[in-house]
């Protein structure tokens, strides 16, 4: 099969194909509608002094008044939105939905969208990186990656209680809400041992599904929650509902945020230590609203909505829309969510996406969600390539547990010397594309198959391979280098190109080529790390372009959590493991998610704003080489890879400043951003007076001064603007009453920047204080722009009282 040119297309073409499938869903094989779609209707804040019942009732006279005859309204609705906001889903024909649109009171209606989940140490790693490294901000290119061996260790180690904050939690009564794919009630992660009673202030319920009742509940995990997902599961009678995990990936994203520690974890022997959630004194929440086919736009409103008057404190979403299809913020279900529920009180903590490394693939980008991106940590999972002839090692990684013989004695080929004689392009066979070997070349032998992002699945390669009677695979494969894959019972490793060079090289130079594949190995203390991890979605954003995204990053690549029980086990194996490595921006989401619970806990008054700002400024750029992180191709990390830099729980405990922002600006930033008054006032309910307007003045390029811990300004660069200035203000949450800060500015050529003032004092009656940032285009001897200043421009601004560093990134571009 030949491969495609780019990368961008393909994903592209998927997301044409899914969004494809789901306009014909409930079409015919004529093409004619044979049965109504999901549609939400969105209308805003709940109207003040308005019972549930009667809200209810409003939302089915609404809906009565537009469904064709014979249609009783209560028959047609599948969700009502009732507590953080207002609205409801419905099965409605085209002309139904359309009908609706045009009546007073609806923001916005749209067709149910499907969007798809972001598919132990870190813990650990991140307290020893950022306590040796958070004290230096240095925005320059860091040295080329390598590793230390360290087979013999754990994979990790005891900090001492005030390094991690986890342990030292003030109270046991944050709640984490996560919506995802359910939870597997019984793993060691969910037992409440230690635990008192639940708040008494928890609104929540425990549901009743298949195989799950509201025993399954405890002073841990206290709350379970279904939903309707016929439109991503099919109205097989199989399909029941239930709270619980069948796909593992809810448990591994509530367990690393707020599971308990739990002492021998390990996958197989591998990344052997103690699993633990970022906050493990803080209780769970768990909102099914995802299958392993996808998650219900319709569903993950009633989970936001839920979510909001049950009281949890932090909402953890690790999954988001197409980068290519995006929806607007109206037509949203996580930005309409997580904006109710930030305007309630609650912190929301999305996923970036997995569709790095290209540019502008960063979804979520609401300004109230916190976006994650995803990084490695100092772990990894070595699989060696021995050589015969010398017996000479290439360094590999990947998960296998290969039963091959250690001495090399298997016989090596390469994919294109397996050509099959029925396929005339070469490359594609080197690249062992299924249909293009022949399979009695290969049997019995190692082959060695490049790899590039846009190729058919590895696994399917080495699935075919395994059919086929191949010994093993080595794939060269540089850009997918940093996640260790899991093939456990085929012999499989991968190697970068600058490895595959030697095996080339021996495959040259003997008659008769042998190798074998050594079963993987941990390898902790791992350097440099972290880094960018490709897969991480980068800004900027397409939405929001002054504001900067992601916002943080956290440990996303193969981290170990609990997990659902496996249907199989590893040869050699005789008992399931109840954890499991697992990589994306959906694991990165969690570690944020329990950071910030932590900082709740220890803050309770705190806004949203409050808690995200003091996760960002206290973030670190360095890696554990004291260096600045990278991607793990080598390059820079930039703004647009990690935000403001790697979490730092215990740093963000102590931010000394911070930047706050509250419903009223996120509402002046849709007027910003393009929507009239009327829009926003239904949006935003009694929370606005009734005269309220947008400004005269409203743009885009006004979002800058949203009070946002980062700054992005666009159109400088350009011809038109010369020198752009936006404005923050922080409040003093240190112990100090009256510190005074002064501010260090880190910019790159071809960009001026000044801060006033440059000195901040607070006082005991003065906590809040406000400075300004002036952008400028530098200019050379002869008074022409810079020519350095093009694309996009990258720095820090960083205030100091000589203990806290509040560091604020940013960019600025044309």
């Amino acid at each position: 099969m030949a491969r495609s040119s780019s990368n961008t297309m393909l994903w592209l073409l998927l997301a044409v194909f899914a969004s494809l499938a789901a306009a014909g869903a409930g079409r015919g094989d004529d093409g004619r509608r044979s049965s109504p779609q999901v549609y939400v209707v969105y209308m805003g804040a709940v109207p003040p002094r308005t019972s549930p019942d009667l809200l209810l009732e409003s939302h089915l006279r609404l809906l009565g008044t537009v469904l064709k005859r014979g249609r009783r309204a209560d028959s047609v609705v599948v969700h009502q939105y009732k507590h953080g906001f207002s609205g409801f889903a419905a099965r409605l024909s085209k002309d139904e939905a359309a009908a609706l649109r045009r009546k007073p009171g609806v923001v916005s209606v749209f067709a149910d969208p499907v969007y798809q989940l972001h598919t132990t140490r870190s813990w650990d790693f991140l307290q020893q990186t950022t306590t040796t490294a958070a004290v230096k901000t240095d925005d320059s290119a860091g040295p080329a990656r390598r590793r230390s061996s360290n087979k013999n260790k754990g994979s990790s180690k005891p900090a001492a209680p005030a390094d991690d904050p986890s342990s030292s939690t003030p109270a046991t009564d944050t709640i984490i809400g996560l919506l995802d794919s359910g939870i597997w009630p019984e793993s060691p992660s969910f037992n409440d041992a230690g635990f008192g009673p639940v708040p008494s202030r928890w609104k929540g319920v425990c549901m009743t599904g298949d195989d799950f009742n509201s025993s399954n509940c405890n002073n841990k995990l206290i709350g379970a929650r279904y939903y309707d997902l016929r439109s991503v599961r099919g109205p097989s009678p199989s399909d029941g509902g239930s709270p619980r995990d069948d796909v593992g990936h809810g448990t591994h994203t509530s367990s690393t945020a707020a599971g308990n520690a739990v002492t021998g974890a390990s996958y197989y022997g591998l990344a052997p230590g103690t699993a633990k959630g970022g906050s493990a004194g803080s209780r769970v929440s768990m909102y099914r609203v995802c299958a392993e086919s996808g998650c219900a736009g319709s569903a993950i409103l009633a989970g936001f909505d839920d979510a909001i008057a049950d009281g949890v404190d932090v909402v953890s979403v690790s999954l988001g829309a197409s980068p290519f299809f995006r929806p607007d913020f109206s037509a949203d279900p996580i930005a309409i969510g997580a904006f109710h529920a930030v305007a309630k009180g609650v912190m929301v903590v999305c996923s970036a996406g997995n569709s790095g490394p290209d540019a502008a693939t960063v979804v979520n980008e609401a300004p109230w969600i916190l976006t994650v991106a995803a990084t490695t940590i100092d772990r990894d999972f070595e699989s060696n390539v021995v050589l015969g002839g010398n017996n000479s090692a290439v360094k590999g990684v990947a998960i296998n547990f290969s039963n091959l013989d250690r001495s090399p004695k298997y016989p090596l080929i390469t994919g294109a010397a397996a050509k099959s004689g029925s396929v005339s392009d070469t490359d594609s066979a080197s690249h062992c594309e299924p249909g293009t070997l022949d399979s009695s070349k290969i049997r019995g032998k190692i082959v060695l198959c490049h790899h590039s992002q846009s190729d058919t699945s590895k696994l399917e390669k080495a699935d075919e391979l395994q059919s086929d009677g191949a010994a093993g695979c080595i794939l060269v494969n540089d850009a997918e280098r940093s996640v260790a894959t899991a093939y456990l019972d085929f012999p499989v490793t991968e190697v970068t190109s600058a490895a595959a060079s030697a095996i080339h090289k021996y495959i040259a130079s003997a008659s008769q080529p042998v190798a074998t594949i050594t079963p993987a190995a941990t390898v902790t203390e791992y350097k440099p790390a972290p880094v960018v991890a490709y897969f991480s979605s980068r800004g900027p954003s397409s939405q929001t372009g002054n504001i900067l995204k992601p916002d943080i990053a956290a440990p996303g690549v193969n981290i170990l959590a609990s997990w659902i029980p496996p249907s199989s086990l590893p040869p050699g194996q005789k008992q399931a493991s109840q954890f499991n490595l697992v990589s994306g921006t959906s694991m990165a989401c969690p570690h944020v998610a329990g950071a910030a619970a932590t900082v709740k806990a220890w803050n309770p008054t705190w806004s949203p704003a409050k808690i995200r700002s003091a996760i960002m400024t206290t973030a670190t750029t360095l890696n554990n080489e004291r260096a600045p992180m990278t991607t793990d191709s080598g390059s820079a990390a930039t703004p647009y890879d990690l935000g403001a830099g790697q979490v730092h729980p215990t740093g963000a405990l102590d931010p000394g400043l911070v930047y706050d922002a509250g419903e009223d600006d996120y509402l002046r930033f849709l007027c910003n951003y393009g929507y009239n008054a009327s829009t926003v006032r239904l949006i935003a309910g009694s929370t606005l007076p009734g005269g309220f307007s947008c400004a005269a003045n409203a743009s885009k390029h006004l979002i800058s001064d949203l009070n946002y811990p980062s700054i992005a300004v666009s159109g400088l660069l350009g011809k038109a603007t010369r020198t752009v200035t936006v404005t923050r203000a922080v409040t003093n949450v240190g112990a100090q009453e009256a510190p005074t800060y002064t501010v260090a500015v880190s910019a790159p050529a071809g960009l001026d920047v000044k801060v006033t003032p440059s000195k901040l004092e607070f006082t005991r009656s003065v906590k809040k204080l406000a400075f300004q940032v002036t952008f400028s285009r530098s200019r050379n001897d002869d008074g022409d722009d810079d020519a350095a200043a093009k694309g996009a421009l990258s720095g820090s601004i960083t205030w100091s009282d000589g203990k806290h560093l509040v560091r604020s990134p940013f960019v600025v571009t044309s």
